[in-house]
């Protein structure tokens, strides 16, 4: 069975040394697609600039006219894909992914009319994609590309999109003793020489990543673009207030609430202390002096060092964190207001940790039936 295209990404091409192992070409972003091999120019450290010209790559590889009122079944779905992505995928957070997505999109409904689009061709979709969240995160951006192509007046009609079923949320959080071994696996992880240890620390910033996330319960994305002094398009961390601005100014509102939070006072003494030490001088997570953009790799290694399993990522720290502030019985608006969570999602997913949860019904079942009934009954007879 043929493999399938990867689509157009982004793919960081390592520095080539001679035989002496001097450099002799740096290492450099390029965009891959298919065959096809092309250097953005921007080395290691300029990967949001990288993130821009595959954007850019992805409109022009697909530019399309903009024809007013068209029937659904004139309208190519790589038309309409290079529109959004002309107009709207390049403000996205995380530019690149969306353009990834859209490639795989359009590996599959390249040669596709709008008008071919229902729901055996998303089934077809689903099958062939193998990952059912993937998937449905996938053809999420074929719908809202869809609807910015017929909102911009450019197809007659709105084609629906069928989507797969959303998947379970995720509810695994730590204990105590796991968030611990977590953490120690981290601050502990040595490279390996020679399958030998060496010296050479290799996870200490994902240990200050989890404790970020264990305190303050926020999304891994938020954490790792957090800067250390206002800056523009991203969070920061106030050090003399002690208040975490987690959206950047000016950032849109979205579903993801952000809402700025007093930092516990042992996690500003460790925060300060890190900045002393120039372990974090322009952003809270750094290596080797960079910001970390992505924690995903590095967490995965200190999950494994603590004998964890697979369904321990990231995110987890949020669920861990919300699960033990319900644990300890705070009122459920102060945690809703901190974690910025509705008190719908808290009902449905936390709610059940809470020291008050269901208490009234329990303390009514445990209490002792009133006889006053069973007496006026034996006096009567």
């Amino acid at each position: 069975m043929p493999r399938h295209s990867k689509g157009a990404r982004l793919w960081l091409q390592p520095s080539r040394r001679d035989q002496h192992g001097r450099i002799v070409e740096q290492a450099v972003w390029v965009i891959r697609d298919g065959r096809l091999k092309r250097s953005t120019g921007f080395g290691q450290g300029e990967a949001a600039e990288a993130e821009r010209a595959l954007a850019d790559y992805i409109a022009v590889k697909y530019r399309a006219p903009r024809i007013s009122n068209r029937d659904p079944a004139a309208c190519k779905v790589p038309d309409v894909v290079a529109i959004y992505a002309e107009d709207v995928a390049h403000k996205h957070a995380r530019p690149q992914e969306t353009a990834a997505r859209l490639g795989r999109i359009l590996n599959f409904f390249g040669e596709t009319t709008l008008a071919g689009i229902n729901r055996k061709s998303c089934d077809a979709y689903v099958r062939q994609r193998g990952a059912q969240a993937a998937a449905r995160r996938e053809l999420e951006d074929l719908r809202a590309a869809i609807r910015h192509h017929w909102e911009a007046g450019l197809c007659a009609a709105l084609t629906p999109v069928v989507l797969p079923e959303r998947g379970q949320a995720r509810e695994r959080w730590l204990t105590r003793t796991e968030a611990a071994r977590l953490l120690w696996a981290a601050w502990r992880l040595r490279q390996r020489w020679r399958n030998r240890p060496s010296d050479r620390a290799t996870a200490q910033h994902v240990a200050r990543f989890i404790l970020l996330g264990l305190y303050t319960g926020t999304r891994a994305g938020a954490i790792c673009s957090a800067a250390l002094m206002p800056t523009i398009g991203r969070g920061y961390v106030d050090l003399d207030a002690g208040v975490f601005y987690r959206r950047a100014a000016g950032a849109r509102e979205t579903k993801k609430r952000q809402p700025p939070v007093r930092l516990p006072p042992r996690l500003l003494a460790h925060l300060r202390r890190w900045h002393r030490r120039r372990l974090a001088l322009r952003s809270v997570i750094e290596w080797n002096g960079e910001p970390v953009r992505r924690i995903n790799k590095a967490f995965r290694s200190a999950r494994q060092a603590a004998s964890l399993g697979p369904d321990v990522v990231p995110h987890t720290l949020r669920h861990t964190a919300i699960t033990w502030q319900a644990q300890l019985g705070v009122p459920m608006h102060e945690i809703c207001g901190f974690f910025g969570i509705t008190p719908d999602m808290f009902d449905r997913v936390y709610g059940h940790h809470h020291t008050d949860y269901q208490a009234n019904a329990v303390n009514a079942l445990s209490r002792r039936r009133p006889t006053v009934s069973r007496q006026i009954s034996r006096n009567q007879t």
